[in-house]
């Protein structure tokens, strides 16, 4: 916590403001969109995956429909197009951003096209902070008229050529969860283009109430909307995300000058343009075997570390699932270590975490 949100929260509690809605939900949302861009319009909610789901509401996926979704990735990316009932066709990355392949995206849209089934949305994320490739991908969805929902969970802060992640796609998702670059404790939000979507957007996380004085349905609701009191530590949040984001990428510098010569260490680079959060600093070893012999040697010393996303096509859940691949995203799972990242963290931890890798590599 950065000490701001204390204020919010007593204040919320001073105004009786305890329910979901109030002046701390509708301050949070016009932080978020200061932050991106004054275009962006901001729903908060109660996680990243309630947005996607809302996301892919608002981009009308219906059941049977198929959804082309970044393989490597946490499931909450993938889970949200079974909950509408449509199909997820799965994406590996490229090595540049470890991120959904524009080569491999096309193949897979003229793969279902000529199949009779052409995709309705894609989902592309920026995955540990890094943005994605955002010129091609955005060049395919507009070639072939298909919309991105850009899962920008990861990615609060980071940008390409001075434009903020969360505003490339046609809809864009944030994530406030504990781990995350700033935090509400939990909590999302959906960033749309214009007003009417966002609206819809809010009407269907608070059930889908029409505008009558009796309880009136049309539409079947959510009950995902952000309450007042975490809106309130998300305020306090923003005032440090500038700190937050400095903090994680001098971990990423600090990590780079003393591992970066090993030549059994390789660090993901920024391409140029790209700014990264750098929320986690991730390596890749030379095997799995190394991997694991430095996450249990940290493990000892009750330090986490863990492994890269294991690909959305490797699991058993998706096993039955169209998938794409080009092997990249299995072998960054293989040799694929997050190293500790958090904010707080001092030289002497870093410096800590540094020499029992060197014992290992």
């Amino acid at each position: 916590m950065g000490g701001k949100e204390q204020g919010y929260i007593n204040s919320a509690f001073e105004q009786n403001w305890i329910a979901p809605l109030g002046p701390n939900v509708d301050g949070f949302e016009n932080d978020i969109a200061e932050f991106l861009n004054e275009e962006s319009k901001v729903a908060v909610l109660c996680s990243g995956t309630a947005a996607i789901h809302l996301g892919l509401k608002l981009l009308n996926i219906q059941s049977g429909d198929e959804v082309i979704c970044q393989s490597f990735t946490f499931s909450a990316s993938a889970n949200p197009i079974i909950y509408m009932g449509a199909k997820p066709v799965f994406v590996d990355s490229e090595r540049d951003t470890w991120n959904i392949c524009p080569i491999l995206l096309e193949k897979a849209i003229l793969d279902r096209i000529a199949n009779g089934v052409k995709p309705k949305a894609i989902i592309a994320v920026h995955l540990y902070g890094m943005p994605y490739k955002v010129k091609e991908i955005q060049a395919i969805s507009e070639k072939y008229d298909i919309p991105v929902l850009e899962d920008s969970a990861e990615s609060l802060g980071s940008s390409v050529d001075d434009i903020n992640c969360g505003t490339f796609g046609n809809i864009g998702v944030l994530s406030f969860n504990g781990n995350k670059i700033i935090t509400t404790s939990g909590g999302g939000a959906l960033i749309t283009k214009s007003q009417k979507e966002k609206e819809k957007a809010v009407f269907l996380a608070t059930q889908a109430r029409e505008q009558t004085v009796h309880y009136q349905h049309k539409e079947i609701g959510f009950n995902y909307r952000m309450s007042n009191v975490l809106a309130g530590i998300g305020r306090g949040q923003m005032e440090v995300l500038v700190e937050r984001v400095n903090a994680r990428r001098d971990n990423f510098k600090f990590y780079k000058k003393e591992l970066g010569n090993n030549k059994n260490i390789e660090f993901l680079k920024e391409p140029e343009g790209f700014y990264s959060n750098r929320w986690l600093t991730c390596v890749l070893l030379p095997n799995s075997e190394i991997r694991e012999s430095i996450r249990l040697a940290l493990e000892i010393e009750n330090i986490d570390s863990r492994p890269l996303w294991k690909p959305m096509h490797m699991q058993p859940v998706f096993e039955d699932f169209l998938n794409f691949s080009n092997g990249v995203s299995e072998e960054l799972f293989e040799r694929g270590l997050c190293l500790p990242s958090g904010s707080d963290l001092q030289e002497g931890d870093l410096k800590r975490i540094i020499n029992i890798i060197l014992t290992i590599t």
